[in-house]
């Protein structure tokens, strides 16, 4: 593997323009570019001076030079644009959420381990300094034992705005997309859920509006989560433990500050550092680090995890009647 891994892009939507800025922070540019469209990829590339533009996927994989494929395409489309890659060699980041349901996120996992690539799901918030000095601090022991979760991710984002989102055929709703975020969270700070009790207000299609979930663990320890597309919420985060809690401001998933309480809400810490750009680089620099160390999946966020995630919002969908089409 050559030292500086060459990195093409599957789908150029609206992420990607952040995408370029923040990995540029870090030095990684992109070499190729992949779109269903020959004038939208030749367009995409000479306005972001990419070198090469492919006008199918398949051209985009099969470039013998590319490393790493980072997909950016719509939810539904997930599933078999890594399987592409994948079975092309190449090493892939995917955009979240993963897939639409498990089956589909195991089925890529084993296809990654068969042809020995690297493969992960582009939580980038699990990699971004705040978040990594969060659970430093419980590691710390700062809060004692974490005990409860408290999460929520609501944006307006009508049809008119995001309308992709409602969608059926595109793997709309806000679980998969919004709500993915707090689930990850408490996923992280305590695995798999023993019971799930979920409800979702449904659309059109069957895709959610808005869904609620109580996770609940062993030793009475829980987690409550709720997203929606229907209205603007706080987008904040809370981790409570024995001794003190931990408040993430808003937008908890991205680089925000955070304050470590005691349980007389005395201040014990407060995080308030600044990045560049708005952090996607962090999980690329994973991404490169796993690669040139031999690792075939990050340990910060697994493939086994990732599966997990998404069978717990398998759980939710299965309870509350939510649907995706082909799935």
């Amino acid at each position: 593997m050559t030292e500086n891994l060459r990195w093409g892009m599957m789908g150029p939507g609206g992420i990607t323009l952040t995408i370029l800025k923040d990995f540029a922070l870090v030095g990684i540019s992109f070499d190729a570019v992949g779109s269903r469209s020959q004038d939208r990829a030749t367009s995409y590339a000479k306005a972001h001076s990419i070198p090469k533009a492919y006008g199918s996927y398949e051209e985009l994989v099969a470039d013998k030079d590319l490393d790493v494929i980072y997909i950016a395409t719509t939810h539904n489309a997930h599933f078999e644009n890594a399987k592409l890659a994948l079975s092309a060699g190449k090493h892939v980041l995917l955009e979240k959420p993963f897939t639409l349901d498990a089956n589909q996120a195991k089925q890529l996992a084993a296809l990654a381990k068969q042809q020995d690539v690297f493969l992960m799901e582009a939580m980038w918030t699990r990699f971004l300094p705040n978040h990594v000095a969060l659970f430093e601090k419980v590691k710390e022991g700062l809060i004692g034992k974490p005990l409860y979760v408290i999460a929520d991710h609501n944006q307006y984002l009508p049809k008119q705005k995001a309308p992709r989102l409602h969608d059926s055929g595109l793997g709309g709703g806000s679980l998969i997309d919004l709500g993915v975020y707090p689930i990850s969270f408490a996923h992280r700070v305590f695995g798999m859920p023993e019971t799930i009790k979920a409800s979702a207000v449904l659309m059109p299609g069957n895709i959610d509006e808005s869904v609620a979930a109580i996770f609940e663990y062993a030793e009475g320890r829980q987690a409550v989560i709720h997203a929606s597309l229907r209205v603007n919420g706080p987008v904040q985060a809370a981790l409570l433990g024995h001794k003190g809690r931990i408040e993430l401001d808003k937008p908890f998933y991205e680089h925000s500050s955070f304050t470590v309480y005691d349980m007389d809400d005395e201040v014990l810490y407060r995080y308030e550092g600044n990045i560049e750009g708005r952090g996607m680089q962090y999980q690329a620099l994973e991404v490169q680090r796993c690669i040139r160390a031999g690792l075939r999946q990050s340990p910060i966020m697994s493939l086994d995890e990732t599966i997990e995630i998404m069978e717990v919002m398998d759980q939710i969908r299965q309870q509350t009647g939510i649907e995706y089409s082909g799935v």
